[in-house]
């Protein structure tokens, strides 16, 4: 067991625990973007973005380069993108397995019970 492969490993998932940070790489697998298109997206304040920007930067999951004026960003490599696909599809089937313990629940708990 290699101790510094596994610490890598925990500080790239908890890089990555960051609401903004998500659906910004979400928001580059699609396309490249600047800023500015990314910030109705995101919904958050431009310093507050810029800041999450920089973060994905030094950690070499979002490059970015000049275009006249604009700054405009991208995914490091499309390996991120299928990060994100496969994550999107195991959060998806864990809550739908949720959906039917939830299902389960309610029809087999009495209803008097429920009320507040």
């Amino acid at each position: 067991m290699s101790g510094p492969l596994y610490q890598a490993k925990a500080e790239f998932f908890k890089m990555l625990a960051h609401p903004a940070r998500i659906r910004v790489l979400e928001l580059l697998a699609q396309r490249d973007h600047q800023v500015a298109e990314m910030l109705p997206e995101v919904n958050i304040e431009p310093a507050h973005l810029s800041q999450q920007l920089s973060v994905l930067r030094k950690a070499g999951l979002v490059t970015s380069r000049r275009e006249g004026a604009a700054v405009v960003y991208s995914l490091a490599t499309p390996q991120l993108a299928e990060l994100l696909a496969v994550s999107r599809a195991f959060l998806s089937q864990v809550l739908s397995g949720q959906v039917g313990l939830l299902a389960e629940l309610r029809a087999t708990t009495d209803p008097r019970l429920d009320q507040p």
